[in-house]
């Protein structure tokens, strides 16, 4: 900035808005992202609010200059069959560490849970005859989320066989104990074993993740018919607004209507 400046004005401390405005309209025009000259603009704005508020400058060159427009990046999520195949991967696998990974996967699959929460669930949390979890979220708030007949199958095999994951004469508090220093699965582990179950299924390691399946839990929601507040709800969203960026599948599953159901689409 300080170069661009000096070719204008000559000093950069007296940049005018208008150079300011120039010099992000140069940025742009060379090609680089929203999110990098918004940072450039925002570390301009700091430098003339503290010339302002020291009394070096009488005016604030920055209030009426406007940052680009960064849009939000669609989530990234996996089909309803790559979801399927990793989870007929997960039940080939034996023993309690197969037990454990179809509890997870169905778990996290069942519920959209974010994955500090699903490693992070106690005992308590679930009952043999409740269909549902209680989950504490950010900021200590708790929620209420369904489970399906295959989580809850899932759930009743892997507390038969927990007990191997703690020591001998101990007991754990945690739905997935570990003998590791947290005292439960971490979610590092869990990412990896999602990594190591995606190249058994064929597909890209760096498109599965414990996030990712919960984009895809929320994705392929609306696009069988949930409603944002319902997700909003299971997914422990504060602000309606991030549940937002789901809406994506909402606009396909609207251009289809239209396709389907519109008495002139098939003309």
């Amino acid at each position: 900035f300080g170069l661009f400046s000096a070719t204008r004005s000559g000093v950069l401390d007296e940049a005018s808005t208008e150079d300011i405005r120039a010099y992000v309209a140069s940025l742009s025009d060379r090609g680089l992202a929203a999110s990098t000259v918004s940072r450039r603009l925002s570390a301009i704005r700091q430098f003339f609010r503290f010339l302002y508020a020291e009394g070096l400058r009488s005016d604030d060159p920055t209030t009426t200059v406007d940052g680009p427009r960064i849009r939000r990046p669609l989530p990234k999520y996996l089909s309803e069959e790559e979801v399927g195949l990793l989870l007929s991967f997960a039940h080939d696998h034996k023993g309690p560490e197969g037990k454990r990974l179809v509890a997870l996967l169905e778990i996290l699959y069942a519920t959209g849970l974010r994955v500090s929460e699903l490693v992070g669930l106690p005992l308590s949390a679930v009952t043999r005859d409740v269909r549902f979890l209680v989950v504490r979220g950010k900021g200590g708030k708790e929620r209420i989320v369904p489970l399906n007949e295959p989580a809850l199958d899932a759930i009743a095999r892997w507390r038969d066989v927990r007990a191997f994951f703690i020591p001998e004469g101990m007991d754990s508090m945690w739905l997935f104990p570990s003998r590791g220093k947290h005292g439960h699965l971490t979610r590092a582990r869990f990412g990896q074993m999602l990594k190591e179950l995606a190249v058994e299924a064929d597909l890209e390691m760096k498109r599965v993740s414990p996030h990712v399946l919960r984009h895809s839990f929320a994705s392929h929601m609306l696009a069988h018919g949930a409603d944002l507040r319902s997700l909003q709800q299971m997914l422990g969203h504060a602000d309606i607004a991030t549940t937002q960026i789901y809406t994506h599948v909402l606009d396909e599953r609207l251009k289809r209507l239209v396709q389907d159901h519109h008495p002139l689409a098939t003309k």
